[in-house]
């Protein structure tokens, strides 16, 4: 994430780690999400739409599981909650 915070996906030299990008293949979907987060992080909303619509679901996703893994305890502590009441 932190390095999609930094990349220009509308740049000419935009650099990608993509295996289909690097076979000659133009359209990928995980490079689209990939430019929606980038444009998402830049503020262009409409742009990281177009690129991808579950750009932002996948952020909020992402920064979610995030704030679990660097909090677990209260995750931990909601997960058992929920068991105990079934």
């Amino acid at each position: 994430m932190a390095c999609l915070v930094f990349t220009n996906p509308a740049g000419p030299s935009h650099f990608s780690l993509c295996p289909l990008k690097a076979m000659g293949i133009a359209w990928c979907p995980g490079c689209g999400l990939g430019h929606a987060i980038a444009y998402l992080f830049h503020g262009d909303i409409r742009a990281s739409f177009h690129a991808h619509w579950l750009g932002i679901p996948a952020v909020l996703g992402i920064l979610y599981r995030i704030y679990t893994l660097i909090f677990p305890v209260n995750y931990l502590a909601r997960m058992q909650r929920v068991d105990t009441h079934r």
